[in-house]
């Protein structure tokens, strides 16, 4: 049995199928199991029963547990859990104490570490899914505004973020592992959005705006506080005019490339239209 919490999110509805598709029962962790549409030969559970009789594997997707792991480790260790595959960050990577993003994802790193359970830790950079974020501005043919137009990045479909992680949950390969994952290509925001306006059939326009600009409408999200949004604004800073690393990661780990972002694009074309 592997327990997959955000079950219904975007990188762990995937995993659900990835591990359904090699043999593995599952377990699906969800706020609402009424509305969760799951396969029928899934079992369901609220996140905040967290039922871990019979759990083999955890997938912890950290923003679940965005105010803390709590008591969920030494209840696993408890339970007869032998792994934990966590969907981190490679901001993980980053160690100035003032990237709040970096701090949370490998205080829990950590933490599973000192646990004593197997574990593997993903950590994926940008997400393709991210760009869902521009979907009124596409909708309406209104362009999509930011600043740093030349910031480069690498964005990752949450398929290949899923189907890391389910390898790294039904197999040993990656016990003890970190891998670092990107998409398989450098783009820039008007890369991104000119990509998502051929996949719906329509021109998408990006609009250059300054860096003051977008921090006030960044800070207008509920969501972002203002040590976050000086973090993503250094980075984007940082990366004008460097072409994105790329990882060979998963095509290392699948067997097969990366998905490209104009296949998501396509994949999510709906959601603009």
């Amino acid at each position: 049995m592997i327990l997959v919490t955000g079950a219904t999110g975007n990188v762990g509805r995937h995993v659900v199928d990835e591990v359904l598709d090699a043999g593995r029962k599952v377990r699906a962790l969800t706020r609402d199991p009424a509305t969760a549409a799951l396969p029928v030969d899934v079992e369901v559970a609220r996140t905040d029963a967290m039922p871990l009789d019979g759990v083999e594997s955890i997938f912890l997707n950290l923003s679940v547990f965005w105010t803390g792991l709590g008591d969920l480790l030494p209840r696993a260790s408890a339970a007869g859990v032998r792994r934990v595959v966590m969907l981190s960050s490679a901001a993980a990577l980053d160690e100035d104490p003032d990237n709040e993003l970096a701090a949370h994802h490998r205080g829990a790193e950590r933490a599973i570490e000192d646990s004593g359970l197997e574990w593997t830790f993903v950590r994926p950079g940008e997400f393709c899914t991210n760009a869902l974020g521009w979907r009124d501005e596409i909708r309406s043919g209104e362009p999509v505004r930011n600043a740093f137009a030349g910031a480069a990045m690498a964005p990752i479909h949450e398929r290949d973020i899923a189907a890391v992680a389910a390898r790294a949950l039904v197999t040993d390969d990656l016990v003890g592992a970190a891998p670092l994952l990107s998409g398989p290509e450098s783009l820039t925001h008007p890369d991104m959005v000119a990509i998502i306006g051929a996949a719906v059939g329509r021109p998408a326009r990006f609009e250059e705006i300054t860096e003051a600009e977008a921090r006030e409408a960044m800070l207008s999200r509920p969501y972002m506080r203002p040590g976050l949004v000086d973090v993503l604004m250094r980075l984007r800073a940082t990366s004008v005019g460097r072409p994105a690393e790329i990882s060979p990661e998963v095509e290392r780990i699948t067997g097969r490339p990366g998905r490209s972002f104009a296949e998501w694009a396509a994949d999510h074309a709906a959601d603009f239209r």
